[in-house]
């Protein structure tokens, strides 16, 4: 369900620079300077409304989250999300931008990036639509360019087909499959965050799926 338009969430977001980055392609090759540290870079595509990847700075302090979200009503409710973590607790490792994936190669200069979250991603089941599935190969072209070397991508959704295609996409495309499970919760894996909609979909008893794709020798 589409969320409805926050008419706030404009003024909002360019009141908090520091926070959702308003020219993100100046910082490309540069991230390590925004952060001021030399820590890892983790990306997550599609963050949503933000529970995830703010979680995940919590958890890990010396790693620097980077959410990446189009929708400006989605980003604006991340964004009250961030402020209110930021207002608990020290929060420094954390930042939004409001950019499409197609863009990646323009926001993170080659090798910048340690890991790539895809939590939930568009399924787009039509085969006509397959283009725009975030594990197409084209978008896997982007990540393997930004991907450090031995870089990773975490991937999380609900549905099967989408996952079964994305396996085979990605080990075609030569990364290296680990980690795979089909009920993610009734599975073994210890220090799961979950999304918004994961907690949904749990409730339900619905499974989740989950890999994760280490990058191939000489893709970068």
């Amino acid at each position: 369900m589409r969320m409805r338009r926050k008419p706030w969430a404009e003024e909002e977001i360019k009141n908090n620079p520091h926070l959702v980055v308003p020219r993100p392609h100046e910082w490309r090759g540069k991230w390590h300077q925004f952060f001021n540290n030399t820590n890892p870079i983790h990306i997550e595509i599609g963050t949503g409304k933000g529970q995830f990847i703010i979680e995940m700075a919590k958890t890990h302090p010396h790693i620097n989250f980077i959410g990446l979200e189009l929708n400006s009503s989605v980003l604006g409710v991340a964004l009250r999300k961030l402020i209110a973590a930021r207002q608990e607790t020290e929060l420094d490792n954390c930042c939004l931008i409001r950019e499409n994936a197609t863009q990646l190669t323009d926001l993170f200069a080659p090798g910048e990036v340690e890991r790539i979250y895809l939590n939930f991603s568009d399924p787009w089941p039509k085969r006509r639509h397959a283009k725009r599935r975030l594990t197409y190969h084209t978008f896997l072209d982007l990540y393997s360019d930004i991907l450090a070397e031995n870089g990773e991508i975490h991937l999380k959704t609900d549905n099967e087909k989408f996952f079964e295609f994305s396996l085979n996409s990605l080990s075609d495309y030569g990364f290296r499959l680990k980690n795979i499970t089909f009920d993610l919760h009734n599975s073994d894996f210890e220090g799961n965050i979950m999304t918004e909609y994961e907690e949904k979909f749990a409730a339900q008893g619905m499974k989740i799926y989950r890999c994760e794709a280490v990058m191939g020798e000489g893709k970068r």
